[in-house]
């Protein structure tokens, strides 16, 4: 039985006309026009029996009839009557409610094989229809298991779920001002990706937020701070080390090479040949002649810094036979390579690279590599230890300088395990980019390390479906963000924004015949969000649900903060953690926490 038993004397007006996607409706009735509201939903006949056209109310424009107390005007070009006459509503179809498809009674398909006709009837969907049709919408069909966010604000009876499948196979991007719940958004997603029993996925904590998400499935890692050199951490205890041979070539010459000396040229050359003898050199060392016919300098082989810089001295110092017998002359890179030299010393003894350049010993293993990939990139059930599925990696510590070049190491770590996986072995992970703006931007200098983080993570976007890597970017600032990745997005979750440039954006990657959504952008309320794209049946508005462990994203309430007796404390903590260039020592004290905490 059909959910929509319309009978003709409940219709709000009939179709005047017909524009691919978009409806006008004449309302006679002045009352039932003031009961209508914009993006609410509405009901149209369809040509074909058993099925009913699915739209959302955008745009209601009331004339008075008697000609002279006009309320607004209509932008309805195609009617005949004038338009002092007419109070029209615009509707944008959505889909299609089908009475019956195979043997499944009342099911929702974003098609629409058919339009209106003219004089159709148009009617309202609300009360116990729009319950039993939002039912219908969070009856995803079985090729995927479900992901709820919350309630439909349009029906709060009624769960908002989203096809899991289709969220990560075509990427999603949420985004939204500070406070809106944006964290609050991620983590209610990560705690049902966590819950699955095979799970796996990646979340990129670049300050810190999401250590409260403790619950069976997580695990926490680190990238190592000063504090973890000289045998302080290591992968068994969280914290991760990124040696410098997993860089590329690229991301080696951007770190190594000064681009504006004007020996640039010579020295990424003498660079990538003593690279190579380094690697060829640890290889023999190895007795892996399996590897050592193949590798190329991008291969993920360790090798010895300093046999690097001691062929790169030799060949800045080296002297040749001159014209003369007995004579010397400076070689060709005599005197050339002084700067790249000490370039590569300063970053190997600074601290804060520590991560990178001083590592243990078990990093300069040949099957260390191996640890670090089953560690990131292994499923629930394929972790040591029972380690959970979503890794939550933090990146507090790292230098903002290094950042992109760092986090899109992990990020092309990832993608190229599953692009050299066989087939029929990979296992899909997702990688959630927070705070993407700053590792994944529009504006990048040219050769910097923005430009290759960017460059990775757009070849993510365009093949990562293929290989079964997904993407969820997650940003406050939208406009700041690549807009090829942007663009590779299907699924949209969008809180609150207020800055036009960020409204802007996200406009664009809404549908046309829902680009009135983009007006709500101002207006949401916290932890409320629009949610469209492949994976969400019904483009609506959305509250989100409360996640089982809040991010650490609350703001700060000064004033209450301010008017409290209690005393705060933990500066000395704050500056010894300062002076060791660590936030360990400020992990033991315990600081104010006010119970009202907020997204």
């Amino acid at each position: 039985m059909s959910i929509l038993d319309y009978r003709d004397n409940e219709s709000l007006g009939r179709v005047r006309s017909v524009d691919t996607a978009t409806v006008v409706i004449a309302v006679d009735d002045v009352d039932r026009l003031r009961k209508l509201q914009v993006n609410r939903l509405a009901v149209l006949q369809s040509s074909r029996a058993g099925q009913h056209l699915i739209g959302i109310i955008q745009k209601i424009t009331r004339t008075a009839l008697d000609g002279k107390d006009s309320l607004a005007e209509t932008e309805n070009e195609d009617v005949d009557e004038p338009v002092s006459e007419l109070n029209v509503v615009r509707i944008a179809l959505i889909g299609t409610l089908m009475d019956r498809v195979g043997t499944r009674n009342n099911v929702f398909l974003r098609t629409l094989e058919t339009v209106p006709e003219i004089d159709a009837n148009c009617f309202a969907l609300e009360g116990e229809r729009l319950t039993a049709f939002m039912r219908v919408i969070a009856n995803i069909s079985g090729d995927g298991q479900k992901l709820t966010l919350g309630h439909y604000t349009l029906d709060e009876s009624a769960d908002a779920f989203l096809n899991g499948n289709k969220f990560f196979q075509r990427h999603a991007v949420i985004v939204g001002s500070t406070g809106s719940g944006k964290s609050w958004t991620t983590a209610r997603i990560l705690e049902q990706v966590a819950a699955l029993p095979n799970a796996n996925a990646i979340v990129f904590d670049i300050h810190g937020e999401y250590s409260p998400l403790t619950s069976k499935g997580f695990q926490h890692f680190r990238i190592a701070g000063p504090a973890d050199l000289g045998g302080g951490g290591s992968l068994d205890n969280g914290v991760i080390f990124l040696p410098y041979w997993l860089l590329g070539y690229e991301a080696m010459t951007s770190m190594f090479v000064e681009r504006t000396d004007q020996n640039a040229p010579n020295q990424a050359m003498v660079m990538s040949r003593a690279i190579l003898g380094a690697k060829r050199k640890y290889l023999q060392e190895q007795s892996r002649s399996d590897v050592l016919d193949n590798f190329t300098i991008d291969s993920p082989i360790p090798f010895d810094l300093s046999v690097v810089i001691d062929d790169l001295t030799k060949l800045n110092d080296e002297l040749v036979p001159g014209a003369r017998a007995g004579s010397e002359k400076a070689g060709e890179f005599n005197g050339k390579l002084s700067r790249m030299i000490q370039r590569l010393e300063n970053k190997r003894t600074d601290r804060r690279l520590g991560f990178l350049f001083q590592g243990d010993r078990e990093t300069q293993a040949f099957d260390w590599l191996d640890r670090l990939v089953t560690a990131l990139l292994a499923g629930s059930l394929d972790q040591k230890k029972g380690g959970g599925g979503v890794k939550i990696i933090d990146f507090s510590e790292v230098p903002s300088d290094v950042l992109p070049l760092m986090v899109s190491l992990v990020a092309k770590l990832a993608f190229s395990v599953q692009q050299w996986t066989e087939v029929s072995m990979r296992h899909p992970v997702a990688i959630f980019c927070d705070e993407a703006h700053l590792y994944i931007p529009e504006r990048q200098q040219a050769g910097g390390a923005g430009e290759i983080s960017v460059e990775i993570f757009e070849r993510i976007a365009k093949e990562g479906r293929k290989y079964g890597v997904g993407l969820v970017v997650i940003s406050q600032r939208p406009s700041e963000v690549n807009r090829t990745v942007l663009s590779q997005c299907n699924n949209l979750v969008a809180m609150r924004l207020t800055n036009g440039d960020d409204q802007s954006v996200v406009r664009r990657l809404l549908p046309d015949s829902l680009g009135g959504f983009g007006d709500l952008l101002p207006v949401l309320d916290t932890g409320e969000a629009l949610v469209v794209g492949d994976a969400s049946l019904l483009p609506t508005r959305i509250r989100v649900s409360t996640p089982e462990h809040r991010p650490n994203s609350g703001t700060v309430d000064f004033w209450e903060r301010w008017a409290s007796d209690k005393e705060v404390g933990g500066l000395s903590v704050a500056v010894d953690g300062w002076r060791k260039q660590t936030m360990q020592a400020s992990a033991t004290s315990t600081p104010y926490c006010d119970p009202a905490t907020t997204r």
